[in-house]
């Protein structure tokens, strides 16, 4: 069975260029190993980048001992809810694709929080209704 994402369809893809995810798989999918949760695909920009370094979570800086290039700002990742919503309270918080952002992150953010990042529509507009 496949995972759904946070507008109650297939999950789909966060990025294979960078290869994101928990799984390294390029999506957003999530599992009981995933204690960080992995579930919300992200599109980076400079403000969250370096939020994430200041509370010491450097996703700038490539280390290839983990297969982990480094991001970049335009670059999409799943990253994880908790950190997102941190962001998110001190106004940093990055774009979220939400038809690859996993509805496991429910139980973490909010929908109607993560709809006022949304930079992909979905298809039917109804799903942006609050």
């Amino acid at each position: 069975m496949s995972e759904r994402n946070v507008l109650g369809g297939d999950l789909e893809g966060c990025s294979i260029d960078p290869l994101t995810g928990w799984f390294r798989d390029g999506s957003c999918r999530t599992g009981p190993g995933d204690v960080g949760s992995h579930t919300i695909c992200g599109v980076m920009t400079v403000e969250f980048l370096e939020h994430q370094r200041s509370i010491g979570n450097d996703l700038m800086t490539p280390r290839p001992e983990f297969a982990f290039p480094g991001l970049n700002p335009g670059d999409r990742w799943c990253v994880t809810a908790p950190n997102w919503l941190r962001a998110h309270g001190d106004g940093a918080a990055a774009p979220v694709v939400l038809a690859a952002t996993n509805e496991r992150v429910l139980d973490i953010v909010p929908l109607e929080v993560l709809r006022r990042y949304a930079v992909d529509v979905p298809d039917d507009l109804g799903d942006l209704a609050d």
